[in-house]
């Protein structure tokens, strides 16, 4: 299996998740009465875990893709049934709410809950997720502004498109760029510094992903505005020793696969 768990959690119904989610809550507020808002979120995951029996912390997923293997953790889960993320920041940003939601799409379950202890009140809303692996497999391969004349070009398209048909796609775009990075080499050999430049002068370096000498790639995940998003990697080349990118993004009905050229 490409994404799995070692032991195997529970699917239950919204109803039994929001009974879960209220009786977990109940001591959250507790804690957080005792502890106030300031500490860090493994204080009040380890004081949750000390209060329940049913408590599994850092709960691992294993990710792998032929000889990629590497291992998330999500930070409780409560019942074998129940997916908490906790933090303890000012406020919640939709970059935390996609946090779960990756977790919840790796365990193909269909409820979580997100936990604030860092701001003033609390913040607990629930995340749901009703995508399935084999909905998120069925997607449209898009090749037709794809440069295969350029290096490593063709097997990348081969190895994406294989990995995406394994994990589907919706997941966080770090993964897929981590096993590509894998595939490539390593980040000794892909991560290179290219410079930029202004007007006038050489301005500095900027770290790229890249496939071969000169040559970037930029994974998204993009449904809306790609055409806006293209014109900032055009400006990017255009300031760039780049002489190509290839652009792979990874929207919800299709990937497509397009090399932007230079000057």
């Amino acid at each position: 299996m490409p994404i799995y768990s070692i032991h195997p959690v529970i699917q239950i119904s919204q109803a039994e998740f929001a009974e879960l989610a209220y009786d977990v809550m109940r001591t959250v507020f507790a804690i957080r009465n005792g502890f106030g808002k300031l500490f860090d979120e493994k204080v009040y995951k380890r004081e949750l875990a000390s209060c329940r029996n049913d408590v599994e912390n850092e709960f691992p997923i294993i990710v792998a893709h032929g000889d990629y293997r590497t291992t998330k953790f999500l930070d409780t889960l409560v019942a074998r049934c129940g997916p908490f993320e906790f933090k303890s920041v000012d406020v919640l940003t939709p970059r935390h709410v996609g946090q779960l939601y990756n977790y919840l799409l790796m365990l193909e379950v269909s409820h979580g809950k997100l936990v604030n202890f860092g701001s003033d009140v609390i913040e607990h809303p629930f995340v749901n997720c009703t995508s399935r692996l084999i909905q998120r497999q069925q997607f449209k391969v898009c090749t037709a502004d794809w440069d295969n004349r350029l290096p490593r070009s063709a097997d990348v398209l081969e190895f994406m498109v294989e990995l995406i048909r394994d994990w589907g796609v919706g997941l966080q775009v770090s993964m897929y760029e981590s096993a590509l990075t894998h595939y490539l080499g390593g980040e000794a050999k892909v991560l290179r510094k290219i410079p930029v430049f202004g007007r006038r002068q050489q301005l500095c370096d900027h770290t790229f992903r890249t496939t071969s000498e000169g040559v970037a790639i930029q994974l998204t995940a993009l449904d809306l505005e790609r055409s806006a998003y293209e014109i900032h990697l055009r400006s990017m080349l255009e300031h760039t020793s780049l002489r190509a990118v290839k652009w792979i993004n990874i929207g919800l009905h299709s990937v497509t696969f397009k090399t932007l050229h230079g000057h």
